[in-house]
C-alpha cells in the first residue's frame, strides 16, 4: 500500500513529496462519489508495485509523507477551496492532491501560484469547465476552468483531452486558452511552458470511460490508459511543481481498475517529479 505507508517518516528526513486527500463531491454535477476517491486510491495502490520498470525507480527511494485527508467534506466550497490552499501551501516537497471533485484544484493553484507567480497549469481533461457559473454557484466543477482563469490568466492554462462543453464554452475557450481534444503538445504550447513552473492536474474522465468507468461524469471517445501514462512520460523533462488526480468516483466502478490507474499515475508521477533521497529538516 504504496500511497499510504508514508504517514510519518524517520527524525531528521525531509519530505520530497506530500500527499493529500481533499475528499469532496458537493458540487458535482450529475454522480456524486469522488469523496471515496483518496481512501480508495490508497487502498487500491496496494495492487501496484513501488517499482516502475519503464522508469527504473522506486518510491522506496522517495521521501513521500502522507498527510492523510483535509476535513473538507462538509464544507461550502468556497471554504474548500481556502483550506486547500493553506494546507498545499504548507506542504513539503512537491504537493500531490488526491480528490475529490475537480474544484479541489483551485485551491493548490491558489498555493502555489502565491509561491510561483509565473506558474502555468496544465489540465488534462473531457471537460473544458469554462461557465462563469453553473446552478447558481461560481464555486462548481463544471467552472473549474474559469476559476483558474481568476488565478493565473488565460494565457498561463491550457487543457487537453477536451471534447465536452457548451457552444459559448467552446468559442470562448478560442479566444481565451489553448484547447486541444488529442493528449499532444505543439511546439508552441511546450515553448510555453518549457522552463516554468507548472502544476498538472489529472482529471480521470479525460481517460475514456472504458478505461476508466468510476467517474461522475464519463465522456466516451477520450484515449486510454496507455495514451495517458505515455503523456506523463513526455512531459517528464517539464518543472512540475505540483499536480492532483481529481474526479475518482468509486460506486461506479466495482472491478476497481478506476483508482488502480489513479495509483499507477501519482507512482509514475512521484517518480518523474519527486527528487530522491530527501534532505535533512
Amino acid at each position: 500500500m504504496f500511497l499510504a505507508a508514508r504517514s510519518s517518516l524517520p527524525p531528521g528526513l525531509r519530505p520530497t513529496a506530500t500527499l493529500l486527500g481533499a475528499p469532496y463531491d458537493r458540487t458535482a454535477s450529475f454522480r456524486r462519489g469522488a469523496r471515496f476517491g483518496p481512501a480508495t486510491i490508497r487502498w487500491t495502490s496496494q495492487s501496484i508495485e513501488s517499482y516502475s520498470p519503464t522508469l527504473d525507480r522506486d518510491l522506496e527511494d522517495v521521501a513521500l509523507l502522507d498527510a492523510g485527508d483535509l476535513p473538507v467534506e462538509n464544507l461550502p466550497p468556497e471554504v474548500l477551496v481556502e483550506e486547500v490552499s493553506h494546507a498545499v501551501g504548507g506542504a513539503t516537497g512537491l504537493p500531490v492532491l488526491l480528490g475529490g471533485e475537480h474544484t479541489v484544484t483551485v485551491g493548490a493553484v491558489r498555493a502555489l501560484a502565491a509561491r510561483h507567480p509565473d506558474l502555468h497549469v496544465l489540465t488534462l481533461d473531457a471537460h473544458l469547465d469554462l461557465r462563469e457559473e453553473y446552478d447558481g454557484t461560481r464555486w462548481s466543477h463544471a467552472c473549474t476552468t474559469r476559476r483558474l482563469i481568476d488565478v493565473v490568466g488565460e494565457q498561463r492554462i491550457a487543457v487537453l483531452g477536451v471534447r465536452s462543453g457548451t457552444r459559448q464554452e467552446f468559442a470562448a475557450a478560442r479566444g481565451l486558452l489553448a484547447a486541444e481534444r488529442r493528449l499532444t503538445l505543439d511546439h508552441e504550447l511546450w515553448s510555453r511552458l518549457e522552463g516554468r513552473p507548472l502544476y498538472v492536474s489529472v482529471d480521470i474522465d479525460v481517460v475514456d470511460p472504458a478505461f476508466a468507468p468510476g467517474t461522475g461524469t464519463p465522456e466516451p471517445g477520450g484515449p486510454s490508459t496507455g495514451d495517458l501514462l505515455d503523456l506523463l512520460r513526455v512531459l517528464a523533462p517539464l518543472r512540475v511543481v505540483g499536480l492532483d488526480v481529481v474526479e475518482v468516483a468509486p460506486p461506479y466502478d466495482p472491478s476497481g481498475q478506476t483508482a488502480v490507474l489513479a495509483a499507477m499515475i501519482v507512482r509514475e508521477a512521484l517518480l518523474t517529479w519527486a527528487t530522491s533521497g530527501g534532505q535533512p529538516g
